[in-house]
């Protein structure tokens, strides 16, 4: 039992889980916008998720404690390592378009991560800005670089499609951000510490309706986008401080998981 709960500890600390989250609204998208079967670029978004959440969230632990690393820690870093290469690989096999769209997503992540200017923190710490810089990577990861490598015209009905993708990843986050009250520094300004919890709810659920108004222009509308906007409705209303971490490490980031494989099935 010990060696699973080491494995589980892995699966979620090495960012696995939230990188086949991130796959998961790729393939979707691919499914709902008839894109055709990518493979380079889903190991491309897979891996590129998973060392762009390694590196944001264990770069300056690293930095800071190099001669004192835990082997948990170690043993992320050599995976990142191999994930990086494997990276590496596949963007050299995507359109030049695709890379620059990719390149775009890289800036953001070092802007969100390393303190480029002097005298000021990095994008991360800066006061409300967090939630729209990862909502904006997610939406370009999942709908517009599919768009690019497959030469999809870029109508309205994409940028309609890559709204309704944001509203989506920005209420995921503010179910992170309601949990994470209490430890996050208030000079982040989240949603929940300028507004409260229950404001930052009714914002989520407002925006949760949209998605779905959206999803009736669009004509992706279907009773499966119906039930999972209800079970992300269903965790934002029951989210707290008082949650674990796996609340949302875990489930919340399983929803699209989830949403993925019914729609295999639905299909």
């Amino acid at each position: 039992m010990k060696i699973f709960r080491h494995l589980f500890r892995f699966y979620i600390n090495s960012s696995i889980h939230v990188g086949l989250s991130c796959l998961a609204l790729f393939c979707i998208t691919q499914q709902q916008l008839f894109f055709s079967s990518l493979f380079s670029l889903v190991l491309f978004v897979f891996l590129g998720t998973v060392f762009a959440y390694n590196f944001v969230k264990y770069e300056s632990l690293i930095r800071r404690r190099k001669n004192t690393i835990r082997k948990e820690l170690k043993a992320i870093v050599g995976f990142s390592g191999l994930v990086f290469l494997g990276l590496l690989y596949y963007c050299f096999q995507l359109r030049f378009q695709t890379q620059l769209g990719g390149f775009f997503i890289v800036a953001l992540t070092l802007l969100y991560a390393l303190p480029f200017f002097p005298n000021r923190s990095n994008a991360r710490n800066w006061k409300g800005i967090k939630i729209y810089i990862v909502s904006l990577c997610w939406t370009l990861a999942t709908v517009f670089l599919p768009a690019l490598e497959g030469d999809f015209s870029l109508d309205v009905m994409v940028f309609v499609y890559g709204l309704q993708r944001f509203l989506l990843v920005f209420v995921l986050i503010l179910i992170f951000e309601i949990v994470d009250l209490k430890n996050d520094d208030p000079l982040l300004q989240t949603v929940p510490q300028q507004i409260g919890v229950e404001r930052t709810k009714k914002l989520g659920f407002g925006l949760l309706v949209l998605f779905l108004a959206l999803d009736f222009l669009n004509g992706n509308f279907s009773l499966l986008s119906l039930f999972f906007i209800l079970v992300t409705a269903f965790f934002l209303a029951f989210a707290n401080e008082k949650r674990s971490h796996y609340y949302t490490l875990f489930w919340v980031e399983a929803i699209p998981i989830f949403w993925w494989i019914f729609l295999i099935l639905y299909k």
